[in-house]
C-alpha cells in the first residue's frame, strides 16, 4: 500500500528534521520552508496531507503568513488535509485556521506520538472521503439524465418515457410545481432527438405582456404597430427545425391559444400585421404549474389546446414526494458551489436532517438557493444547519424527542470522558474520536466547563 504524500511546512530546520525522522516510516514525506515554495510543492506532488507551522517568514511570530498560506492551499487543493502547528498561547488564530478549513490543529511543544495520530486520522479520513467520492460519482452516473438528478420510482419512470418521446416528435407537455425542472425535462427531450443540432428556443408565457406575447411568438412585418420599424421573426420561426419550449402555457390569453392551435394544426404562421402565410416546422414542449383540467372546466383554457399539446403528458413530482432525492441533489449543489469557491464544503448531521424534513415549497429552485446562501454563511467548510436559514416543523413525528436523546447521550459522553481523563481536552477527544476543534465545539454546545473537572 502506498503510503500518503505529506507536505511539512515549516521555517526551522531543527523541526523539519525531527519530523523527517518522525514521520518518515509512515508517510512520503516532501517539505517546504515557506509559503512560495508551499504552493509551488503542493501544485507539482499533490499531497494528501500538510502540516503547516503558521509562524512562517517574514514575520513567524505572527500567523498572518501561515494563514495566508492556509488560505492559498485550500483554494488550490480544497480536498487536502492540513494541519496547522502553533504556539500554546495563540488557540485563537488555530481556531480560525479550523474554520478557515484546516482539518485540526496541533499546539506547541510538539508531541511527536500526537500529532502522529492526528496526521493518521488525517490520512485515514482522506482516503475514506476518496472512496466515497468515487462511490458517489459512480451513484451519480446511474441516477443522472443529462443535466437531472433523481433516484425515486417516479423519476426514473419519467427518464425512460424521455427516452421513448425524444425519439419522435410529438407534442409534450410537462405539468409540475414551479422549481421541479420542467425546462430542464424540455432541454433533455431536445437534446436527446433527431434535432439535437437545431435551435432550443423558450419562451415564458407568464412573464410576457398578453400585447407582447403574440409579436414575440409569431413575429411581425414592419409597420404592424408604432415601434415595429423593421420586420422581425418570432420564437416559432427561430426554432424552426428544432424545438419550442412554451413555459407556462396556462398563462396564455384566450386569442393566442387560437392562434397556437392553428399553428399545431398547420405547421404554420402569419406574422402580426402581414398576410404571408409561413412554413415552420418546429417541435413544441410545454409546461405548466397549472392542472390544466382544472382551467378546462373554468373556461380559461381551450379543451381541443389541451388535447393537442398533451400528446405526451409528463407530471414532475414535487422534490418532497422524492424521498432521499433531496440528499443527492443537494450534495451537488454543494459540490458545484465547492468548485467555484474552491474549497471542500460539506454538511453536519444536523444539516441533512434538516434538508430531509423540510418540506421545500420552491422545490430545486429553491433548495439550490440555500445551498448557496449555506455556503456564504458558513464559518467554515462545515455546513450546519442554522448556515441554511430553513426552519423545520417538528409536529406528529418523534423527530424532536429524538433530537433531545441524542443531545442528552452526546453531553453524557462528553462529561464521562472529561471525568476518566481528569479534565485533559486532548485525552479527552482521543478517547471520543473526534478532533480538539469538534470537542470545543462539543463544550461550548452542552456548557461544559472542563476546569471543573480536573
Amino acid at each position: 500500500m502506498n503510503k500518503p504524500k505529506l507536505l511539512i511546512v515549516d521555517d526551522d530546520e531543527a523541526i523539519r528534521t525531527q519530523l523527517k525522522y518522525a514521520l518518515r516510516e509512515d508517510f512520503t514525506l516532501l517539505f517546504a520552508e515557506d509559503r512560495g515554495s508551499a504552493l509551488t510543492t503542493l501544485r507539482a506532488e499533490h499531497p494528501e496531507l500538510v502540516s503547516l507551522d503558521l509562524g512562517l517568514p517574514p514575520h513567524p511570530d505572527a500567523a498572518e503568513e501561515g494563514l495566508k498560506a492556509l488560505d492559498e492551499i485550500m483554494k488550490a487543493a480544497p480536498d487536502t488535509k492540513v494541519v496547522v502547528l502553533t504556539g500554546n498561547g495563540d488557540r485563537e488564530n488555530a481556531i480560525r485556521a479550523v474554520q478557515l478549513g484546516a482539518f485540526d490543529y496541533h499546539l506547541k511543544p510538539i508531541q511527536l506520538n500526537e500529532l502522529k495520530v492526528v496526521l493518521q486520522r488525517a490520512g485515514y479520513l482522506k482516503a475514506l472521503e476518496a472512496e466515497s467520492e468515487k462511490s458517489l460519482r459512480t451513484h451519480e452516473t446511474t441516477t443522472r439524465f443529462e443535466d437531472i438528478l433523481g433516484n425515486a420510482p417516479a423519476m426514473r419512470e419519467i427518464f425512460g418515457i424521455v427516452t421513448r418521446v425524444a425519439k419522435t416528435d410529438a407534442t409534450v407537455l410537462i405539468q409540475g410545481e414551479s422549481g421541479t425542472g420542467k425546462e430542464l425535462l424540455a432541454m433533455a427531450i431536445h437534446s436527446n432527438g433527431a434535432r439535437r443540432n437545431q435551435a432550443f428556443v423558450a419562451i415564458n408565457c407568464g412573464a410576457i405582456p398578453e400585447t407582447l406575447l403574440e409579436s414575440e411568438l409569431f413575429g411581425h412585418e414592419k409597420g404592424a404597430y408604432t415601434g415595429a420599424h423593421i420586420q422581425r421573426k418570432g420564437k416559432l420561426e427561430m426554432a424552426d427545425g428544432g424545438t419550442l419550449f412554451l413555459d407556462e402555457i396556462g398563462e396564455m390569453s384566450g386569442p393566442l391559444q387560437v392562434k397556437l392551435l392553428r399553428f399545431l394544426q398547420q405547421r404554420e404562421i402569419e406574422r402580426v400585421g402581414g398576410r404571408e402565410v409561413v412554413p415552420v416546422d418546429a417541435r413544441v414542449i410545454a409546461a405548466t404549474n397549472k392542472d390544466l383540467k382544472v382551467e378546462l372546466h373554468s373556461g380559461r383554457f381551450r379543451e381541443d389546446l389541451y388535447y393537442r399539446l398533451s400528446v405526451v403528458n409528463l407530471k414532475v413530482p414535487p422534490l418532497r414526494e422524492r424521498g432521499d432525492d433531496v440528499v443527492l441533489i443537494a450534495n451537488a449543489f454543494l459540490r458545484r458551489s465547492g468548485q467555484l469557491h474552491r474549497r471542500k464544503f460539506r454538511f453536519s448531521a444536523a444539516a441533512l436532517e434538516a434538508i430531509v424534513h423540510y418540506p421545500w415549497p420552491g422545490n430545486i429552485r429553491e433548495l439550490e438557493n440555500t445551498v448557496e446562501r449555506a455556503v456564504i454563511m458558513a464559518r467554515g467548510t462545515l455546513i450546519e444547519a442554522r448556515d441554511l436559514g430553513i426552519e423545520v416543523a417538528e409536529g406528529g413525528s418523534d423527530l424532536s424527542s429524538l433530537r433531545q436523546a441524542r443531545q442528552k447521550a452526546e453531553r453524557e459522553a462528553l462529561v464521562e470522558a472529561l471525568i476518566k481523563t481528569r479534565g485533559n481536552i486532548s485525552r479527552a477527544a482521543q478517547l471520543l474520536g473526534v478532533s480538539r476543534p469538534t470537542f470545543h465545539g462539543m463544550i461550548e454546545k452542552h456548557q461544559v466547563n472542563a476546569k471543573e473537572f480536573r
